[in-house]
C-alpha cells in the first residue's frame, strides 16, 4: 500500500503498535496521515516480542508440567521437542495477526504505508530513500533493538539475542542467560522448560532487580528448584569461542570462574532505534542510550514533532507505546498538551508462574517520601493454589500509612497477570486496603488472593476458615 501524495497532517515514522496507534487515531480524526516503514508492519511486539515469544512459552510450559506435574495418580510423558515444526507455528501466527490486525486494519481505516527509510532532512521535512515529504506534524515510533554489552570477544564469539533465540532451530545443551530482565527470565525459562541446561548471570545483588524482593527470591526459587543456576552479582568479563562453545570468564562472589555454553542470550535492554532517522537534523534532542526526549505531552525538543513508545526510553511497554501513540497524534494535530497518568500501570513477567505489578513497589514509595506499609499472604494461604498443587508465589499489597490507600501490588503465581488488573483498579482509583477487603471475590480463584491480602492489614487470615468474609 503506498500513497501518492507528498504533504500530510501527520507523517508517522514506525509501524508498530504506537505508530499503528498514532494513525488510527489521526484517521479518526480526519487528518491525511501515512506511515513509513523500512521492514515489515506490527513492529516488536507482533513480529519478534510478545506474540512469537508467548507462542514458545505456552508449549514450552505443557512439555515441562508433563513431565513434572504435582498430581497422584496421574500419568504423564514428554517426549521432547520440534524446534521447527514449534517455528513453523509460531510464524505462521505472527503472519495471521501481521495481516488481520496491522495491514488489514491500514486498509480499512484509509492510510498508507510508504516503504523505506526515513531520515529527517531538516526540522520540517523527512527523506524516503530520496523522496521528499513534508507534514504538518509527525510522530516518531521507531521502536527499540536489542543492546549487545561492550564485553570482550563477545562480538567474536557470537550471541543471541530474544530475537534471534526464537529462530533456533537446535535447542543448546547449556545456554546462558546474561540479564535478567522480564525478557531474559522469560526465554530463559523457555529453554529450561525444553530442555536446555540454564545458567541466569545477573551484575545487581537480584534478578529482576526493578521489582520487589519478594518478587525476585520467588523467581529464583522456582528456577532453581527446576534445575537452573542463578547466579547474582556477577560479572561476565570476557567471552571466548572454543570450538561450537563459548567460554565464559565469570566473576561472582570475590572469585573469577570459566562457565562453558554451546550458546549466550544477551538480555541486557533495548536501545531505541534513533540513528537512522538522525534526529538531530531535525533539532531533536537525545539522551545518553539515544531515546528521544520528550515532555509529558510527548512532545520533542522539534515543536513539530512528537515521539511515542520504546524510542523514547523505558518503560518499553507494547500496550503503553499504544496508548502514547494514540495521544501524541492527538496532541499533534489539536494542538493540545494531555497526559497520561501512569500510577497504576500494569507489568507482567510471563515466567511459569508469572510474575505482575502495578503501582510502586515499596523501595519507589520510600523514595517518593511517603510513608508505607505492606503486607505480604504466600500462596500457601488461599485455597485455589492448593487445589491446584502449585502454591508458589505471593501476594503483597503497598498501602499509605494511615490513609490505608493502595499504592502498589505485585504478584506471584499461576495467572498473576489476570489478577494485577484489580490491583490496578484499587490504585487508579484511590481505594483503601479497607475498601479492597470488602469487595467480592469468587472462591477458589487466584484472584481471591488479593482481597485475603487486604483483609490481613487488620485480620489474622490464618484463623478464617473458607470463604469467610
Amino acid at each position: 500500500m503506498v500513497a501518492d501524495q507528498e504533504r500530510y497532517d501527520l507523517l508517522v515514522l514506525g509501524a508498530g503498535a504506537a505508530g499503528f496507534a498514532a494513525a488510527i487515531r489521526a484517521a479518526e480524526l480526519g487528518a491525511s496521515v501515512a506511515l513509513v516503514e523500512s521492514g515489515v508492519a506490527g513492529g516488536t511486539c507482533v513480529n519478534t516480542g510478545c506474540v512469537p515469544s508467548k507462542a514458545m512459552l505456552a508449549p514450552a510450559e505443557l512439555l515441562f508440567r508433563a513431565g513434572h506435574h504435582p498430581f497422584a495418580g496421574i500419568a504423564t510423558q514428554a517426549e521432547g521437542v520440534d524446534l521447527p515444526a514449534l517455528g513453523a507455528a509460531r510464524a505462521e501466527l505472527v503472519e495471521q495477526l501481521r495481516r488481520e490486525r496491522y495491514l488489514e486494519v491500514a486498509e480499512t481505516r484509509g492510510f498508507g504505508i510508504l516503504r523505506g527509510r526515513a531520515r529527517f532532512e531538516d526540522d520540517s521535512t523527512i527523506a524516503i530513500d530520496g523522496r521528499r515529504l513534508t507534514a504538518s506534524a509527525y510522530v516518531v515510533a521507531t521502536g527499540a533493538s536489542p543492546s549487545i554489552p561492550p564485553i570482550e570477544g563477545l562480538a567474536e564469539a557470537g550471541c543471541l539475542t530474544t530475537t534471534t533465540a526464537l529462530e533456533l532451530t537446535e535447542l543448546p545443551e547449556e545456554l546462558v542467560v546474561v540479564g535478567t530482565g522480564p525478557s531474559g527470565l522469560e526465554m530463559g525459562q523457555l529453554f529450561l522448560h525444553l530442555g536446555s541446561r540454564v545458567t541466569f548471570i545477573e551484575t545487581q545483588p537480584w534478578i529482576l532487580p526493578a521489582e520487589e524482593p519478594e518478587t525476585s527470591a520467588a523467581l529464583q526459587g522456582v528456577l532453581e528448584d527446576s534445575g537452573a543456576t542463578v547466579l547474582t552479582s556477577a560479572q561476565v568479563t570476557r567471552v571466548a569461542r572454543d570450538g561450537a562453545r563459548r567460554m565464559l570468564t565469570v566473576v561472582h562472589a570475590g572469585g573469577e570462574r570459566t562457565i562453558a555454553a554451546g550458546a549466550v542470550l544477551v538480555a541486557t535492554g533495548r536501545r531505541p532505534n534513533t540513528e537512522d532517522i538522525d534526529p538531530a537534523r531535525a533539532g531533536i534532542a537525545v539522551d545518553a542510550v539515544g531515546a528521544l526526549r520528550v515532555d509529558g505531552a510527548l512532545r520533542t525538543t522539534n515543536p513539530r514533532v512528537w515521539a511515542a513508545g520504546d524510542v523514547t526510553g523505558p518503560p518499553q511497554l507494547v500496550y503503553l507505546a499504544a496508548r502514547e501513540g494514540a495521544l501524541a497524534a492527538s496532541n499533534a494535530l489539536l494542538r493540545r498538551t494531555d497526559t497520561l497518568d501512569l500510577r497504576a500501570l500494569p507489568r507482567v513477567v510471563f515466567t511459569s508462574p508469572a510474575a505482575a505489578a502495578a503501582g510502586l513497589t515499596t523501595a519507589q514509595a520510600e523514595e517518593q517520601g511517603i510513608r508505607c506499609d505492606s503486607r505480604v499472604l504466600p500462596m500457601s494461604a488461599v485455597a485455589r493454589p492448593l487445589v491446584d498443587r502449585d502454591a508458589r508465589g505471593f501476594v503483597k499489597i503497598v498501602a499509605e500509612a494511615g490513609t490505608g490507600r493502595v499504592l502498589g501490588a505485585s504478584v506471584v503465581a499461576a495467572g498473576a497477570g489476570e489478577v494485577i488488573q484489580a490491583a490496578v483498579y484499587a490504585i487508579q482509583f484511590g481505594l483503601t486496603t479497607a475498601q479492597l477487603a470488602e469487595t467480592w471475590a469468587p472462591y477458589l480463584t487466584v484472584a481471591e488472593a488479593l482481597r485475603l491480602t487486604a483483609q490481613t492489614f487488620t485480620r489474622d487470615v490464618g484463623t478464617l476458615s473458607c470463604c469467610a468474609a
